[in-house]
């Protein structure tokens, strides 16, 4: 059996006829960029994320730097992250000028530890940027009482959870702006690239609506600003999908829960760490081999035996090679948990289209090496 790690062309095909209708509907309209989908979709992404305001951007990494730069976040200061996650996280910070400082994980979760984050702000601190880190939120009442405390922004990084929310919180509800990434392997993805920005701050959604057209709210007025718009194709794409969002999260939780207990027995991988209370959307189901050394020959025999797994993120960004621009970074105390994660993840296949008999394989093959090793 082979079993692939996306579910895209599956998907497309199981609500084929309502993105068919709204590509049809704006191919018809002739209004491709900034028209009437984009709209539609952007009241939509409000009232599904409770937010007074979502506002359509290019990509996620965009969706990031443009808020730091609504916000006044720029050189000289200081964002704080952890190193275990997408580069494009921290990329964004340096495309905005800034100075990323990089704290440890939680062990469990993999998202930022917070008890690390307070010995990390200094006079330049403006603002920390948790990730939603495999499709678990961060702990954001935490993170939010720190921020308060020493008058920082805070903004989520949620390209990997959409649907997601905290045992007694929602996304947006504890920070200045939620920023995601609708590229296609998403949990809610486009057909290219694409992202939003959601917040209940009038003047971030302002500033960003100008920022992502040129620094313009008007035809033919201008101030600063970039390309970095969501196109009425993916808008229309998202539209439709956005109505199956919460459906297809139930069924990653039900296929996360059956990895979970038929590899519950396990003895050389540990398994993913759900917080009591927090809808975890799965959007990657990452375990770890307990030996680093041992990951790439439990992703080699996945793969031999026809499990596309991958991994999810093998190199930290602080040791990614080459920073172009001279961009900086510090870190504040050990971040081993971060270092451990991306030395021993392995990513199995996840996506809503799954069948029992495919999951029932991959358990079957993990268990197989966890056996013989």
């Amino acid at each position: 059996m082979n079993v692939g790690f996306y579910g895209h062309v599956k998907q497309y095909h199981n609500i084929k006829d309502e993105i068919d209708a709204n590509m049809a509907e704006v191919l018809e309209s002739g209004s491709y960029v900034m028209g009437p989908m984009l709209s539609r979709f952007e009241d939509e992404l409000k009232e599904y994320m409770g937010t007074k305001y979502a506002i359509g951007v290019g990509n996620g990494t965009d969706a990031i730097w443009l808020t730091l730069m609504a916000l006044g976040v720029g050189p000289g200061d200081e964002v704080i992250t952890h190193p275990n996650t997408f580069f494009a996280t921290a990329e964004a910070a340096w495309i905005a000028g800034c100075k990323v400082v990089f704290v440890d994980c939680d062990p469990k979760t993999k998202c930022i530890d917070p008890a690390k984050i307070e010995a990390a702000i200094t006079e330049r601190t403006k603002a920390i940027l948790p990730v939603h880190l495999y499709g678990q939120c961060a702990p954001m009442r935490e993170i939010k009482a720190i921020a308060d405390k020493h008058n920082l922004y805070v903004i989520e990084d949620n390209a990997q959870a959409i649907d997601g929310r905290g045992d007694d919180f929602k996304q947006g509800e504890l920070s200045d702006a939620v920023c995601t990434s609708f590229i296609i392997q998403k949990n809610l993805g486009c057909f290219g690239d694409g992202g939003a920005v959601f917040t209940d701050n009038p003047d971030i959604d302002a500033k960003v609506r100008k920022l992502r057209n040129h620094g313009s709210a008007k035809r033919d007025h201008h101030s600063f600003g970039f390309n970095s718009r969501l196109d009425d194709l993916q808008a229309g794409v998202l539209s439709a999908k956005l109505k199956h969002i919460s459906e297809w999260t139930d069924q990653r939780i039900g296929w996360a829960e059956r990895y979970t207990e038929g590899l519950s027995d396990v003895k050389n991988i540990v398994l993913p760490y759900a917080r009591p209370g927090y809808r975890h959307v799965f959007h990657l189901y990452v375990v770890e081999t307990k030996d680093p050394a041992k990951r790439g020959e439990l992703l080699a025999f996945l793969r031999e035996n026809g499990v596309d797994a991958k991994t999810h993120y093998s190199i930290a960004i602080h040791k990614q090679e080459g920073f172009p621009w001279g961009k900086e970074y510090d870190i504040v105390g050990s971040v081993e948990n971060a270092e451990r994660n991306a030395a021993s993840c392995v990513s199995l296949p996840m996506f809503p289209e799954l069948t029992a008999e495919e999951v029932d394989y991959v358990i079957e093959k993990v268990k197989e090496w966890d056996a013989a090793n």
